[in-house]
């Protein structure tokens, strides 16, 4: 579990094809990591594999291949990264699970006043779970949805702190980006679901 507060920003060290998924070995600062510990990288929940002074290797399978866009990080890329929350740390965003339920897409990109507004494209997944002023997380980032403009399309407003201290302040349009929707959202509309396909009580 996650707060979609970043706490570092890493770059990818060296990446290659291993066993069917792919092997990723991320620079970053962290200090004590041991084999087993869970990383967002960009949002999606990686475990340490291997580690070695200022990196660690994952290995990432087909199934988080598939949702993410982890096979196009160039070397270099730099990368939002949180580690796994400790019961008793503060919750400074929202409860982020680390699982990526899709890739969203830069629209547009604008300024209004001490704040960058991003126009994102999101899957219908993401869509159906996401309320004006609700939370999202963007490459690991918790954010507020500052409004839904358009079927399918998420604005978040970027604060300087953020612009400063992730990756978000890079992207222009046509970015992609992982998204995960807010957790209660999802398992609200799946119990609704459920209750509403049981028919009249």
């Amino acid at each position: 579990m996650f707060t979609g507060i970043v706490t570092a920003v890493g770059s990818v060290r060296r990446k290659a094809e291993r066993d069917g998924g792919l092997e990723l070995s991320v620079g970053c600062p962290y200090e004590g990591l041991v084999p087993g510990e869970s990383i967002a990288v960009d949002g999606a929940c990686l475990t340490v594999q291997s580690r070695a002074a200022g990196e660690f290797t994952s290995h990432i399978i087909r199934t988080t291949l598939e949702r993410t866009n982890f096979t196009t990080y160039e070397i270099g890329r730099k990368l939002n990264l949180e580690r796994a929350l400790q019961l008793g740390d503060r919750l400074g965003g929202h409860l982020v699970q680390g699982h990526v339920d899709g890739l969203g897409r830069v629209e547009q990109v604008s300024e209004r006043q001490d704040a960058r507004l991003l126009d994102l494209g999101v899957p219908a997944e993401v869509a159906r779970v996401t309320v004006p002023l609700g939370s999202i997380t963007v490459d690991g980032v918790s954010l507020t949805v500052d409004a839904i403009p358009a079927p399918e399309t998420v604005q978040v407003s970027l604060i300087p702190f953020t612009l400063q201290h992730t990756t978000l302040g890079d992207k222009s349009p046509g970015d992609q980006v992982h998204l995960e929707g807010d957790t209660v959202g999802k398992y609200v509309r799946h119990f609704w679901a459920a209750w509403s396909s049981a028919g009249p009580r």
